[in-house]
């Protein structure tokens, strides 16, 4: 039904199949969209894009998600009110950096630890495939930053709050843009490797301490490469080594 999409903004590129889906009548309010696995396999991206392509579909007021019922078409009359975080955050460039890593400091060490404590079969075998995802896509930016970002999805799906997982899911782009410069910091995507493995153990053993001190060691690595990003290009990083 859709075409594998291939370009920076992946995302952008499903909302828009997905739009003309609508517009041509191909999809008629009160469908129901596949599961967003299946909209993964179909479109050729990663959980994570998906997972932005909706909630931007939401913002549009297209489709409307009802928690373990799926997601749905509506008539696009309906205005959204909510307004994502990660809007919020552009809107405060530059500082937008330095907010997001305070954020991810104070909720992924704990998302992590219960992570540890929670996860089920599948959360363990998507954290998995993203980390291999990842080993394959050292080369290859985008491919590699999806993975990233499936990887740090997983374990908030696998925390079992919904809550958290609305969270991560409103900063999704911000975290997209924040990997996208560290990705061309030397060593940047090694050195987050080494911790996400180690995030990984950690989780696989059930160790809720050694997943909340794994994550806290990631998050100063991704302090400290944001620091030296090309695209930090201001004083308000330094802020962060103070």
């Amino acid at each position: 039904m859709y075409k594998i999409v291939q370009t920076s903004r992946l995302y952008e590129q499903i909302v828009q199949q997905i739009e003309e889906s609508i517009n041509s009548g191909q999809l008629k309010l009160g469908d129901q969209l596949p599961a967003e696995r299946d909209l993964a396999q179909q479109f050729g991206v990663s959980r994570t894009a998906v997972r932005e392509a909706v909630k931007t579909l939401r913002e549009k007021g297209l489709v409307e998600a009802h928690p373990g019922r799926g997601t749905f078409i509506t008539n696009g009359s309906s205005h959204s009110i909510w307004q994502s975080l990660d809007r919020m955050i552009r809107d405060g460039q530059p500082e937008a950096m330095v907010h997001l890593v305070e954020v991810r400091e104070i909720l992924e060490p704990e998302i992590a630890s219960l992570a540890a404590a929670r996860a089920e079969k599948d959360d363990l075998a998507a954290m998995r495939e993203a980390v291999e995802a990842m080993d394959n896509s050292k080369t290859e930016p985008e491919a590699f930053i999806e993975a990233d970002l499936d990887f740090h999805l997983a374990l908030a799906e696998a925390a079992s709050n919904p809550l958290i997982l609305s969270l991560i899911d409103s900063i999704v782009g911000v975290l997209r843009e924040q990997r996208m410069g560290i990705f061309a910091v030397e060593g940047g995507p090694e050195r987050g490797q080494y911790h996400h493995k180690k995030i990984l153990e950690a989780v696989e053993h059930r160790d809720s301490n050694g997943a909340r001190a794994s994550m806290r060691a990631h998050l100063r690595q991704v302090r400290e490469d944001s620091s030296r990003s090309p695209r930090s290009g201001d004083s308000n990083f330094t802020k962060l080594n103070l």
